[in-house]
């Protein structure tokens, strides 16, 4: 694996709040055996980890989050139609609330405003109203908002993935032996007062918990090998501690804004992949 900087690499195209790009740094202290087959990730995302990766065979990647999921399928099949959208856009207020109160019917200018509205707005996050209706505010970001170079290496890498909007336990159909699912499923303690957690309680509920629990069972028994990331919580210890290898780490808490509390955050890392290499 070579995370080293270079303009070459395949880096995520979308901010995703919760998202694991921080872990990136610490895949190899984690994934000491990485002789795997098919990966596969049910809560992709941002995809940092797919992206870091960078496996040549086939990945199997899905979110119950039909507009990202429609985003990468465009992607994946139609980049440039998706990039000549996207120049046209600017990064002001104006063109910001413009488009979020648009509404396309065709997947180009669909893919196009979500890659938009995820780069330009409030800390990236991703929040509907009950109408389903985009509802996060302007950001005011400096960075350039296309990246048109990273988006033809982000379809070029999505060739070799199977895409899918389900709920996680679809993946079961597709797991083989000596494959590798990431799990990193909307975290439901709130292990701070960000309000992000809030809202992913209503997403992800303790008994979502529990079934992802039955499905790193299914995983370990026909031979598979998963990593687990999770809030740093009693209760997610209580329903995932299965006698594997489990780590601690610290991540920034970038969530949440200016009157948030910041700080370092724990969080699990659950996995049975041997720490013998």
């Amino acid at each position: 694996m070579n995370n080293s900087p270079g303009i070459n690499i395949t880096r995520p195209f979308l901010r995703w709040a919760g998202g694991k790009t921080w872990l990136v740094k610490h895949l190899d202290q984690i994934l000491l055996d990485k002789n795997f087959n098919n990966y596969h990730e049910p809560f992709l995302g941002g995809g940092a980890i797919f992206f870091a990766l960078n496996h040549p065979k086939q990945a199997f990647l899905s979110d119950l989050n039909a507009d990202l999921i429609n985003t990468y399928l465009a992607i994946k099949h139609n980049p440039n139609a998706v990039i000549s959208v996207l120049r046209e856009y600017k990064n002001t207020k104006e063109c910001y609330y413009e488009l979020r109160g648009k509404k396309f019917d065709d997947v180009i200018h669909q893919a196009a405003r979500f890659i938009y509205l995820n780069q330009t707005s409030y800390n990236g996050l991703y929040r509907v109203n009950r109408q389903g209706k985009y509802n996060v505010p302007y950001g005011y970001r400096k960075k350039d908002f296309l990246k048109e170079e990273n988006l033809l290496r982000v379809s070029k890498r999505l060739q070799y993935a199977t895409i899918k909007c389900s709920d996680f336990m679809c993946v079961k159909a597709s797991i083989s032996e000596r494959d590798l699912v990431f799990l990193d499923p909307p975290y439901t303690v709130a292990h701070n007062n960000n309000g992000f957690i809030k809202y992913n309680q209503k997403l992800f509920s303790l008994e979502d918990q529990k079934r992802l629990s039955q499905l790193i069972d299914y995983i370990k028994s026909i031979g598979a090998f998963y990593i687990l990331t999770n809030a740093a919580h009693s209760t997610i210890f209580e329903i995932f501690n299965k006698g594997d290898r489990w780590i601690k780490l610290d991540r920034a808490n970038l969530i949440g804004g200016e009157n948030a509390k910041r700080g370092r955050t724990p969080e699990y890392i659950f996995t049975n992949i041997s720490n013998e290499g």
